[in-house]
């Protein structure tokens, strides 16, 4: 298939779990993408599937994007290189630790902001300075934003609901640029480093057992929403929270 030819795409976070099918997929619409990763860098077998998708080649920047300065640099640097963006996809991000409110130090909270808040608006904005018209932005939110999440995520819950708010206000702003901006809000979704290392085996199935659907999710799940977001069979649709839940939670 080919729904992406002729686009240039930037995924945060593209080196492992959702954001790595991300770009994965997008590649196999025909889209050239750039990605950036921290502390997962993509694995070889991951960049010769990659190259095997004949999408134009795109880069890989390893990227700090709680760094402001590291953002706005690298952000020029790859739309220097790629002539511009065409569409954005926030999944940098993650939970840090489980932590009570009542035992929370100001640094994780602001660390946790930082993560999963701070870093969609920087890189954002930096992003949309070159920006086509009729660009696609899709923000990676939680289902932690809409019911709370579990014990000790406090921080996280916030920062995603804020990027929620930030969608929905960004998505007025760029709509006379024909730029739609959505969020989508996935669920309990396994293959990735969050819940390895911040769920339980007994928390997980206990968490399935609740999901209509009877499974947990796959990074699959999430990426083909994502893609169809920001293809043009999604041109009127913008502002919009996308549950990818199996249905354990409705909004």
């Amino acid at each position: 298939m080919s729904r992406l030819v002729g686009k240039t795409a930037l995924v945060t976070g593209g080196g492992i779990g959702i954001g790595r099918q991300i770009v994965m997929d997008l590649a196999r619409q025909g889209a050239r993408v750039a990605f950036t990763y921290l502390t997962h860098p993509p694995e070889p077998e991951f960049l010769d599937a990659l190259a095997a998708t004949n999408a134009p080649a795109g880069l890989a920047m390893q990227l700090d994007v709680t760094d402001e300065a590291a953002v706005i640099d690298g952000v020029a640097e790859i739309s220097g290189k790629l002539g511009g963006f065409d569409i954005l996809v926030n999944n940098a991000g993650g939970l840090i630790a489980r932590v009570p409110l009542s035992e929370m130090s100001t640094e994780h909270w602001r660390t946790v902001m930082a993560l999963n808040l701070d870093s969609t608006f920087t890189v954002t904005r930096e992003v949309i300075r070159t920006m086509h018209v009729g660009g696609r932005i899709v923000n990676i939110s939680s289902i932690a934003a809409q019911n709370g999440g579990s014990d000790g995520s406090g921080a996280y819950a916030a920062a995603k609901a804020g990027v929620i708010g930030f969608t929905r206000s960004l998505a007025k702003e760029l709509a006379p640029r024909q730029i739609t901006v959505n969020t989508v809000t996935p669920g309990l979704i396994l293959d990735t480093p969050f819940h390895q290392t911040h769920s339980t085996p007994e928390k997980q199935q206990a968490t399935i057992a609740g999901i209509p659907l009877g499974r947990a999710g796959d990074p699959k799940d999430v990426a083909g929403p994502v893609v169809w977001l920001c293809s043009e069979e999604s041109a009127f649709v913008t502002g919009a929270v996308v549950d990818i839940n199996g249905g354990s939670y409705f909004t």
